[in-house]
């Protein structure tokens, strides 16, 4: 890209997608992607695990530790690769194309359209919290919701990235009004002191209940590597990608923490470990019958902003592989008018909606788990490979810490994957298998497939 197109934002060729991308539209997209709904939900998995408050409070910063770890790594990677499909060059620039055709082929077939269909079903079920929604309402509801962020996110990437800051921030003074009302109108929860240590039950706690609550607390934080998937389209990238990753993911962190405290200041341990919708609870116990309310539209506004940001974000890492020539040629299409990897935004659209209607994106959403963190373990390490490989390479962030964090990330990575191969056999090895279904897929392409270069076509590399 020439430098006059670096400062303007320009695309230079028909493959490339032109950078119009503020800072503050990356750390919306950090933001919005990492809060869902595991705020209000998580609180229940983890207080049943651990019924103390200072290791219910450990387990929030350690995760969010973890999850700032492995931003950093990815802001390394981001500043020295910024280019569109994020994750997707990382793995292919640290191990070949490969194991980066793997990656996208899991997020398309498999984790992120299965993500979305499920956000589509959420949504719809958190509407009938307000309108009654029969079963096949329910259905055209989701389906028309994954229509509209189509719609939106075809139109343009400034429209997108509009919806997503206005979902974002809406949902984000949202929790924080639920925080405020928790903490001063709430008064103490009917126990013990919220900040009083209970030796006798922290002496219950087990390495492995700690374990099944940090695997809940990062699955809450998840969302963070996204924002690597607009790297192409970020200004200014090798500053904007790492202030991004860095303050969206401590943000996050410290309105989980604040939460966490709230929901500790309302209600008992033994009330958020019985309780299925904490949240709800806390809130109710605040504002009356009210509360439920309020919290079914924070969470309907919070996951319609997750939704939008990933038809803004994941279309982008099909696009990257087909322009690399190991995915179908259209994916590599930009619109002429739009400027957006249309057809990829519509084909996820598409098997978003065919996972919805069959029901399979419950199977995939729980098989993928196992995938998503076997290559998030290979990102980080692509950090370590690529000090090594490529050392002359242009680095205008370096990890903090490095080598000791990336590795502190791949010990939980590990453990994590261990965990699930324990606990989760079936799905772990079903995910897996999903997973290497790409492996034909992949040498098909390689036989067939062919590079875009400047909207025209040319034999893929080796």
């Amino acid at each position: 890209m020439s430098a006059t197109a670096e400062l303007d934002g320009r695309p230079t060729s028909r493959t490339e997608l032109a950078r119009r991308l503020s800072l503050g539209d990356s750390i919306a997209i950090v933001v919005g992607m990492m809060i869902g709904g595991g705020i209000f939900l998580v609180p229940n998995l983890v207080a049943r695990s651990l019924p103390s408050m200072p290791m219910i409070m450990a387990v929030w910063v350690l995760a969010g530790a973890v999850s700032l770890l492995g931003a950093l790594a990815c802001a390394e990677l981001g500043a020295a690769f910024p280019a569109t499909g994020g994750q997707y060059v990382f793995l292919r620039e640290a191990y070949g194309p490969a194991a980066a055709f793997l990656c996208g082929w899991s997020l398309f077939t498999v984790a992120r359209t299965a993500q979305t269909a499920w956000l589509a079903v959420v949504f719809s079920i958190y509407l009938g919290y307000f309108v009654h929604l029969g079963h096949f309402v329910s259905k055209l509801v989701s389906l028309a919701v994954l229509a509209i962020f189509t719609w939106v996110n075809y139109r343009g990437v400034k429209f997108g990235t509009l919806v997503q800051n206005s979902f974002t921030l809406a949902k984000v003074v949202g929790l924080l009004l639920i925080i405020a009302a928790a903490l001063l109108l709430g008064g103490h929860a009917g126990h013990t002191p919220i900040f009083t240590y209970a030796p006798q039950r922290v002496s219950a706690i087990s390495f492995s209940s700690f374990g099944v609550a940090l695997i809940a607390c990062l699955l809450g934080y998840d969302g963070w590597v996204q924002l690597t998937f607009v790297a192409g389209e970020i200004r200014n990238p090798k500053r904007n990608v790492v202030r991004a990753l860095a303050v969206g993911t401590l943000a996050v962190a410290a309105i989980y923490l604040l939460a966490n405290v709230a929901y500790l200041r309302v209600l008992s341990i033994p009330e958020i470990a019985s309780s299925e919708h904490v949240g709800a609870d806390a809130t109710e116990r605040v504002l009356g019958s009210a509360g439920g309310t309020v919290v079914s539209l924070i969470i309907l506004i919070s996951v319609t902003g997750t939704l939008n940001g990933c038809f803004l974000t994941s279309p982008r890492v099909y696009f990257a592989q087909a322009v690399d020539g190991l995915f179908f040629r259209r994916f590599a299409e930009v619109h002429p008018v739009y400027g957006t990897p249309g057809f990829a935004i519509l084909a996820q659209a598409v098997w978003s909606a065919v996972l919805l209607l069959t029901g399979s994106y419950e199977s995939l959403i729980d098989y993928a788990l196992f995938g998503i963190w076997v290559f998030y373990g290979l990102m980080i390490a692509a950090v370590m490979v690529l000090r090594r490989t490529q050392p002359d390479l242009s680095r205008p962030y370096r990890m903090w810490g490095y080598p000791v964090t990336p590795l502190v990330f791949l010990l939980i990575t590990f453990w994590f994957l261990v965990n699930m191969l324990i606990t989760r056999p079936g799905a772990s090895f079903a995910g897996l298998g999903l997973m290497l279904t790409g492996v034909p897929a992949y040498f098909l392409w390689r036989r067939y497939g062919q590079r875009v270069v400047l909207g025209e076509r040319a034999p893929a590399e080796a």
